[in-house]
């Protein structure tokens, strides 16, 4: 009997298109993420149970690779037979595979609290997807090749599901996956590497992810970190669990998805670190006689009902520690906004908690070419030295400093039409940012025009506490240089040339009409 080929291992992206080709007609593409990430989530978690209980066997023997202690002390999940891959793969061309892939995720969900309403309940039964379609899909999956040291699943599968589909669920919200590089920058100017780490509108976890990534990266202590956040849509919600769970990091991201606004999670919570990228422009999100007198505005003007962007920060604002930092993103108006708005930012301009602002370029996001502004608030700004992963930082005092930074000539292309910013970029701007920061920053620190210039409270306040960067940053005027005698001669030589041949085209033209029999006369 000859001997079954090997299946050729395939690459994720190469697999999530082929699984998207087996789910056209059956289900709704909106749905093809849901449909995929929990079999993803199912082959991850067995390959790595798999490669762990082959350690256990080698180092500890047989008798004790059935000893869950032994896969949770690694943040491993402890699969049970009918949850394994194998054993779905087994059972894939059977008529109740729905069922088993069913059975096997509500398994595992049971028996790791961590994963507890993350995980789809009695979902591929209720799909109706034919079994020879499900077969199918689960075979391209098997062909994985899951050797991802950083086991990026649920990022990676929701990005590529939003760049190829540019699924409508997130545009008339204003809700974007926040894109790698941004949260990589974030992380890399707010070093979180001890202390309370909190994201009010999560999503799918990704700002935990890299921030936990960064620390790792540094030699830093995960441990040290604890994770807050809050989720407002179910299915991202579970998205969330799923992504923090199969990595091993532990968060409290509340109860149950709710909004932030009317049912907050953690009320009470003083956060050393917030990052955060909100839904932009927000309509309607309280009502007219809702949360007028919510503690979050204490001391502020209460946000407007026509927009929830002053909602959020003033939400940030009151969940920063006594030295918290917070990094958001925002749409531009929202530097610029009249009314309430502005009443609200010149407070918080005069009490001292606006550090930097940053617009980044354009085309960084998937579902949206929009240019945003990176907003990094400070709860002290004062002079002081602080010990950080063995590093001592010596802050001067920048209470009546704002930084503005423009980085819409940086970026490098990506995937044809998007924009993502390099290590090399990100390490430029965090120099910069860090070297404001501290002391001797007249030796390390330069404005430069076009990219960043340290503004005092008297220039803002002078321009009306607009927080555009381009009020404030030098713009170089490049037509200063010009001649303008040697530039039109330029032109004229040009334009001659243009001139000339569409003169020969018009006469070409004319001569094919006239041999045609079809004399036009001008």
């Amino acid at each position: 009997m000859a001997k079954a080929k090997p299946k050729k291992e395939i690459s994720m992206e190469e697999a999530l298109w082929k699984s998207a080709d087996k789910l056209r007609g059956s289900v709704e593409p909106a749905e093809y993420k849901h449909v995929v990430l929990s079999l993803f989530f199912l082959k991850f978690a067995s390959d790595k149970f798999e490669a762990q209980r082959q350690i256990i066997k080698d180092k500890f023997g047989e008798k004790f690779i059935d000893n869950v202690a032994f896969y949770t002390k690694d943040n491993v999940f402890f699969l049970p037979e009918e949850s394994r891959w194998s054993y779905i793969i087994e059972n894939a061309k059977q008529d109740d595979v729905a069922l088993k892939i069913d059975t096997a995720l509500y398994t595992i969900e049971k028996n790791n609290p961590a994963l507890k309403g993350a995980l789809p309940d009695n979902y591929y039964s209720r799909l109706h997807i034919d079994t020879a379609k499900l077969a199918s899909l689960l075979d391209e999956i098997d062909r994985i090749n899951t050797d991802d040291k950083e086991n990026d699943i649920i990022g990676r599968v929701y990005e590529y599901f939003l760049s190829k589909f540019a699924l409508a669920e997130g545009k008339g919200k204003g809700e974007f996956y926040t894109p790698k590089c941004i949260v990589n920058l974030i992380a890399e100017m707010l070093e979180p590497y001890d202390g309370i780490l909190y994201d009010p509108c999560c999503g799918s976890g990704g700002m935990f992810v890299q921030s936990m990534k960064f620390v790792e990266a540094h030699s830093g202590n995960k441990k040290k970190v604890s994770i807050y956040g809050q989720e407002y849509t179910n299915t991202t919600f579970k998205l969330a669990k799923m992504n923090l769970a199969i990595r091993g990091i532990a968060a409290n991201l509340g109860e149950m998805a709710a909004n932030t606004f009317t049912n907050d999670q953690h009320k009470d919570l003083k956060a050393d670190f917030i990052m955060a990228n909100p839904p932009f422009n927000q309509k309607q999100w309280r009502g007219n006689d809702e949360l007028t007198d919510d503690a979050r505005w204490r001391g502020y003007e209460v946000p407007p009902t026509s927009n929830a962007n002053y909602g959020w920060i003033l939400n940030i604002v009151s969940k920063l520690s006594q030295n918290g930092v917070a990094g958001f993103l925002l749409a531009n108006g929202a530097l610029s906004d009249d009314g309430t708005e502005l009443k609200i930012r010149q407070q918080l301009i005069e009490n001292n908690l606006v550090e930097a602002i940053i617009i980044l370029p354009r085309n960084l996001f998937y579902t949206t070419d929009i240019s945003v502004t990176l907003w990094i608030l400070n709860k002290n700004k004062k002079a002081r030295v602080v010990e950080q992963n063995g590093d001592l930082k010596r802050y001067r005092d920048r209470e009546k400093e704002i930084l503005f930074m423009d980085l819409r000539q940086m970026g490098s292309p990506y995937e044809k039409k998007y924009i993502e910013l390099t290590e090399e970029d990100r390490a430029k701007v965090t120099e910069v940012y860090h070297n404001w920061q501290q002391e001797d920053f007249e030796d390390t620190y330069e404005d430069v025009p076009e990219f960043c210039y340290s503004a005092s409270f008297d220039e803002v306040e002078e321009k009306g506490f607009t927080l555009v960067p381009s009020r404030y940053i030098e713009f170089v005027n490049r037509d200063e240089n010009i001649d303008f005698d040697t530039k039109m001669k330029s032109l004229q030589s040009e334009l001659k040339e243009l001139l000339v041949a569409e003169e020969q085209s018009k006469a070409d033209l004319l001569s094919v009409f006239k041999e045609l029999g079809y004399e036009i006369k001008l």
